[in-house]
């Protein structure tokens, strides 16, 4: 495996290699279950990893942890890479591991702002109507300059819309309160699910996915999924939700002579399942644009007819294990994946499909000029590194050797929309009533004051270098009842206002 700007993915009558230059124009692997697809991830993971470029990849059986540990010598390794013309040489990789959960590697959190509305309400299952009311939670929530950063922010902000909504309905459109309570319980869901793990600070950064070992080589990132994959659609919105934070955050860097970071979709088809047309929309144009800052895409699901076409065409480096033809949809699946190749005349590819066993492949992969190859039947290369689970304590030893120990995996809880709401009901954070200052501030005749505009207004506290100062804007209930008092004062008139100051200022005289 030379220093030459190549991957050897295989070899059929010549080696078939990835150009690490034309890496960024993205890629497909294929095949059944059990055909080969993980090796053939950790073939070009580890190639990756050599010339180094960062890897990340989601690992849903856990076999993939292996590539921390160096390989075991596993007969039918050796044997292949006697085949290949190959020396077997046992590696291993600077592995760092993630975990939504935390339980398997480093937590990894985002915060709600930058989940958004659009992933949000595909990861809620919500109708059109529930994502319009999520779409004005999220304006209110701008408008207010209320921080969106866990669950309970985005309840509180719901709360405060239900409790507001025929009064904002004139400037936002209908809310029903049925609606909001729709998404309350999606949110309760997922909660129970724990999903509300994923929502917080400290946020994943992703230059922390970016970076190389003392070596010079690429870290390997592996998301623990086997947990996760009992939530698909928490997955398939966490990943694309990576997707779009790397396609937003890096800059244009057009092409470059090895990507910077290469991103492994596994289990692909749980993206696009069932996905609305905005979303897929959005999956396309990130896919599109995406080389242009570096990133090399590549999926892996069983069918290609998993990947929407517009999707497909993006796709140029591709791997085809075999397929079984089964039933009509599975003959169809075949018909498709033969299709999508460049052919060769020497190839029957619908047959050769159908035909190869495990370790084998159709491989076409992008020539110099970005152009595909003609489609050869070849002899996957073997894994250096573990193949198959690594054990509990090597996943620990590079946890507790991770550049990142440390980083993440307190949670941390400031200020924001929760808390300044319930501060406007005049609550504390666990609900309890605010007491009144010692100064003499907190009566009712301040309160009154205030109402009609003689009080200062609310300040947000200073609690550290990232949270705001300044006024808080008065919520539509403290604008109601200020209206409300302002009324009643001119209505009751000269001789109520009259009566009460007397009073005043006859108690101040007798204490004289």
């Amino acid at each position: 495996m030379a220093d030459d700007g190549t991957i050897l993915i295989g070899k059929s009558g010549k080696p078939e290699n990835l150009l690490l230059k034309l890496a960024n124009r993205h890629g497909l692997v294929t095949g059944a279950t059990g055909t080969g697809k993980t090796v053939t991830l950790q073939v070009m993971a580890e190639g990756f990893a050599r010339n180094g470029v960062p890897v990340f990849a989601a690992d849903i059986k856990g076999d993939l942890s292996g590539i921390v540990a160096p390989g075991d010598g596993k007969p039918a390794f050796v044997n292949r890479a006697k085949e290949l013309g190959l020396k077997y040489e046992p590696d291993q990789f600077t592995t760092v591991f993630w975990d939504v959960f935390g339980e398997q590697g480093h937590p990894v959190r985002a915060t709600i702002s930058e989940m958004g509305p659009l992933l949000l309400s595909r990861l809620l299952d919500l109708n059109d109507t529930a994502e319009g009311v999520l779409n004005i939670a999220f304006r209110i929530a701008d408008e207010q300059k209320l921080l969106l950063l866990d669950l309970k922010d985005l309840r509180a902000i719901l709360t405060f819309i239900a409790e507001n909504a025929s009064d904002l309905t004139t400037k936002y459109g209908n809310v029903s309160t049925a609606t909001v309570g729709t998404i309350q319980r999606a949110l309760l869901v997922l909660e129970n699910q724990k999903g509300d793990l994923f929502f917080g600070e400290p946020a994943l950064d992703i230059n922390d996915l970016m970076k190389t070992d003392r070596d010079g080589r690429g870290i390997v990132n592996i998301l623990a999924a086997d947990k996760l994959m009992n939530n698909p659609r928490l997955y398939a919105t966490f990943l694309l939700w990576l997707l779009s934070e790397l396609f937003e955050q890096l800059p244009e860097v057009g092409d470059l002579d090895k990507p910077k970071l290469v991103f492994f979709f596994d289990e692909a088809h749980l993206l696009f399942n069932g996905a609305p047309k905005a979303l897929l929309t959005a999956v396309e144009q990130v896919v599109r644009l995406i080389r242009s800052k570096g990133v090399g895409v590549y999926f892996v699901t069983q069918n290609p007819l998993d990947v929407p076409d517009t999707v497909l065409a993006q796709l140029g480096n591709r791997v085809q294990h075999a397929l079984r033809a089964f039933t009509p949809r599975d003959q169809k699946a075949v018909r498709a994946a033969a299709e999508t190749f460049r052919q060769n005349p020497k190839i029957n590819t619908e047959q050769a499909i159908m035909q190869l066993g495990v370790g084998e492949a159709l491989v076409s992969m992008l020539e110099g000029k970005g152009s595909p190859e003609m489609v050869e039947r070849a002899l996957i290369a073997p894994p250096m590194a573990q193949v198959g689970p690594c054990t509990p304590q090597e996943r620990q030893q590079a946890i507790d050797s991770s550049p990142e120990k440390g980083k993440y995996d307190t949670m941390v809880d400031r200020e924001s929309a929760y808390e300044v709401l319930m501060k406007r009901k005049g609550l504390n954070a666990d609900g309890s009533a605010v007491e009144a200052s010692a100064d003499g501030g907190g009566g009712i005749l301040d309160t009154i004051g205030g109402w009609l505009g003689g009080g200062a207004p609310q300040q947000r506290p200073k609690t550290g270098p990232g949270s705001r100062g300044g006024p808080l804007p008065q919520s539509m209930a403290e604008k109601i009842i200020t209206s409300a008092a302002r009324s009643a004062a001119t209505s009751i008139g000269r001789q109520v206002g009259t009566a009460i100051l007397r009073g005043i200022l006859g108690s101040m005289s007798g204490r004289r």
